[in-house]
């Protein structure tokens, strides 16, 4: 069985209140790579490794079907700051 990106960005939206959820499947279709941008206000005031676990956590059940998930965590101001370059 394989994870697929809209229930990962599902997951992630719904239990982290993510505004904004990007999300690669880098696994040449068979759904163990992926790499995600994540934009939640539960991350305002975390340091990186914190924000990193709240989303190990939301998505627990799912990593046991992931090889590998690499992730880009920022809270919307930076979100902002950063699409405004």
């Amino acid at each position: 069985m394989s994870i697929t990106v809209e229930q990962l960005k599902t997951k992630l939206i719904d239990k982290l209140a993510a505004t904004h959820v990007e999300i690669e499947d880098v696994s040449d279709g068979c759904g163990a790579k992926f790499v995600a941008k994540i934009v939640s206000s539960k991350f305002d005031g975390l340091s990186l490794l914190e924000q990193h676990r709240l989303v190990n956590e939301a998505i627990a059940d799912e990593m046991n079907l992931i090889h590998s998930f690499r992730m880009k965590t920022m809270t919307p101001e930076k979100f902002a700051a950063e699409s405004s370059k």
